[in-house]
């Protein structure tokens, strides 16, 4: 596999975004870790991020956007519409993950076969500019070998991992460094993994749950 390795000095983005396009996977630093992406629209790409975490198919990736216009495309946004849009007012950019019901349009593969999606924006300008010469979703995860830990710069991305993917894109630490807080906002809002946004900050904005 031929890997093209970009950094801050030599990032060229319509390469990046014409690899990607083409269904080659991408890792590539956020606001929290270091995360392995690829577009949505082309299955075999998704399935190739699971197989390069040695991930079972029933953890699902999430959509990364480069603008909270871009949530609708994927995802509904019928109920708590007031709370949902205070959040990403509020949160986005940044490390708050919100868990929607999907569209029709996101592959099964991408949600282990349920009916929501996790969308976030995150915080970082590099991250964005990727993403946004993607289309505008990237399909995301850590870029780690399942039971590894999630790297919080590009050196502690394993070799081994940096082997499975086609685009590096080294961009020295991320600045949180932890995962984002993962937040259900279906029904009743849910705190399902708590990360870089305590639950505290979030009912300052939403209220009590």
């Amino acid at each position: 596999m031929k890997q093209i390795v970009f950094d801050l000095k030599n990032m060229d983005l319509p390469a990046v975004a014409k690899k990607v396009k083409s269904g080659e996977l991408i890792v590539y630093p956020t606001d929290t870790v270091y995360g392995v992406g690829a577009i949505i629209e082309k299955e075999e790409a998704l399935k190739n991020i699971y197989r390069a975490k040695e991930r079972t198919f029933s953890s699902p990736l999430i959509a990364l956007v480069s603008d909270e216009s871009i949530v609708e495309k994927i995802a509904y946004i019928d109920r708590n519409r007031e709370n949902i849009h205070k959040l990403m007012k509020f949160f986005w950019p940044g490390a708050l993950t919100i868990i929607l019901p999907k569209k029709e349009n996101v592959p099964s593969v991408m949600v282990s076969g349920g009916e929501s999606i996790g969308v976030r924006m995150p915080n970082h300008p590099l991250a964005l500019d990727i993403i946004k010469a993607c289309g505008g979703i990237l399909a995301t995860t850590s870029a780690n070998i399942s039971g590894e830990p999630s790297p919080k710069k590009f050196s502690d991305v394993s070799e081994e991992f940096k082997k499975r993917v086609d685009i590096l894109v080294d961009g020295g630490a991320c600045d949180l460094g932890i995962e984002s807080t993962i937040i259900d906002m279906r029904e009743k809002p849910v705190i399902l993994r708590n990360g870089g946004i305590s639950k505290e900050e979030i009912e300052k904005i939403i209220g009590k749950f």
